[in-house]
């Protein structure tokens, strides 16, 4: 679609869009209105990156700097939005160390690193919960419930258990009404958060009929809601398809991945705002060379922007992408091609109006963090970085699309997008 007909498009929009009030629509808050983000009344797109580190490193006054000077590079790269974790259940220097039970120190490193965000214009994504292992994960959960005499089989039953269903419950308000020690604004409030994200790549491999977990989101996008109306939500998925579109399922999941989510059915769970996908074609279609898996890459993006245009009626956000540096005949070109592929998608979707909203690159790091290094790390402050360019390159034209649907509808500047309810 030419360039016309995506701002007639956008204008379109604007009219029948939902409306909560001029100002409502200028508070700071990233909001949805149809297939868009829109901030301030004006269009949102999320050129941003992973940074799972923040919150530790805020929370050490030595380390404080990284933080700080990662954000800053961040920013001036045009980058827009961040997501990182607030959870750290069980373990050294843990959030919560035991249920309900919480370490200051490090909830004072996560206020940090949203005043820091502030600061340089960064929006924040916060997920809750993590699915793996690292970080406690569900599986801490599930072991605090047995140290309180449930007997409980399964990491599964996370999602089923009433008392580790109650634990999760507590974690969120807990995060949710928190009061940041630097700015004085509680979590809730604070338009620096863009959205929550339920669980960092939920999955249910004991019910691939995907029912446990589309239960588990419904409840628990409900208890979010229940505390906090203005933010954003999603659930943190990958991806894959399931049982509500089997054909889907079939023709575009990586071979053999089923995992007990659905694409399409999770997100139409009430209170979820906006979908994310996943892409790791690199560590999902290991034994396909680089150019089958960049066509594997198009098809797998192209798959999930027509369903969140035409059976979610919601945006997209690309929430974790890269390719390795530790993958057999790795190259620059490699990482770089991914990248573009990527950015490629979201602009192309964006520009005719589509529901691409933006692409988060894993992951961010700042310089002389050489041991958190996992293959995937972009260090914006080294030189000859192709891939920087690449970056900028994308916030470049993101911004430009941007001020050009801007000032396509500022004649109807009086109509404000749709909250995150």
């Amino acid at each position: 679609m030419r360039l016309r007909g995506a701002l007639a498009l956008l204008l379109l929009l604007c009219v029948h869009g939902g409306r909560q009030g001029a100002e409502a629509g200028r508070d700071g808050f990233v909001r949805v209105q149809g297939t868009r983000f829109v901030l301030n009344g004006n269009p949102f797109f999320a050129n941003g990156f992973n940074a799972y580190w923040l919150m530790s490193f805020g929370a050490d006054p030595a380390q404080r700097g990284k933080v700080a000077s990662a954000l800053s590079q961040a920013a001036g790269a045009g980058l827009s939005v961040a997501r990182t974790w607030a959870f750290s259940d069980g373990g050294s220097n843990a959030l919560q160390y035991s249920p309900g039970r919480y370490n200051e120190n490090t909830f004072q490193g996560l206020d940090f690193v949203l005043s820091e965000a502030r600061k340089h214009g960064i929006k924040m994504i916060l997920s809750l919960v993590n699915s793996y292992d690292s970080f406690g994960g569900r599986k801490q959960y599930v072991q605090w419930a047995r140290e309180q005499g449930q007997s409980i089989g399964s990491d599964d039953e996370f999602f089923t258990n009433p008392v580790v269903k109650n634990f999760y419950k507590n974690h969120i308000k807990t995060v949710l009404t928190r009061v940041n020690t630097i700015t004085g604004v509680a979590y809730k409030d604070d338009p620096t958060i863009m959205a929550w994200e339920l669980m960092n790549e939920p999955r249910c491999q004991s019910d691939l009929s995907g029912r446990t977990l589309q239960s588990w989101i419904a409840e628990m996008a409900a208890h979010v809601k229940s505390i906090d109306g203005a933010h954003l939500l999603e659930a943190g998925l990958e991806g894959f398809y399931g049982a509500s579109t089997p054909s889907r399922a079939a023709a575009v999941n990586p071979s053999g991945y089923q995992l007990g989510t659905d694409f399409v059915a999770n997100n139409r769970a009430p209170g979820i705002d906006f979908a994310t996908v996943h892409a790791y074609p690199d560590q999902w279609l290991p034994g396909l060379d680089a150019p089958s898996q960049l066509r594997f890459l198009g098809a797998w993006l192209d798959a999930h922007v027509a369903d969140a245009r035409d059976a979610l009626r919601k945006p997209l956000l690309v929430a974790e992408f890269g390719r390795s540096r530790r993958d057999p005949g790795y190259s620059g070109d490699q990482r770089d091609a991914v990248f573009g592929a990527v950015y490629g998608k979201v602009y192309e979707s964006a520009r005719a109006g589509g529901p691409a909203a933006g692409a988060l690159f894993w992951q961010l790091l700042a310089e002389g963090m050489d041991s958190y290094g996992d293959g995937y790390e972009v260090v914006l402050g080294r030189q000859a970085s192709s891939t920087a360019g690449v970056i900028a390159t994308q916030s470049r034209r993101l911004q430009g699309l941007a001020r050009a649907f801007a000032r396509a509808r500022k004649p109807k500047q009086g109509q404000a997008g749709k909250g995150g309810n």
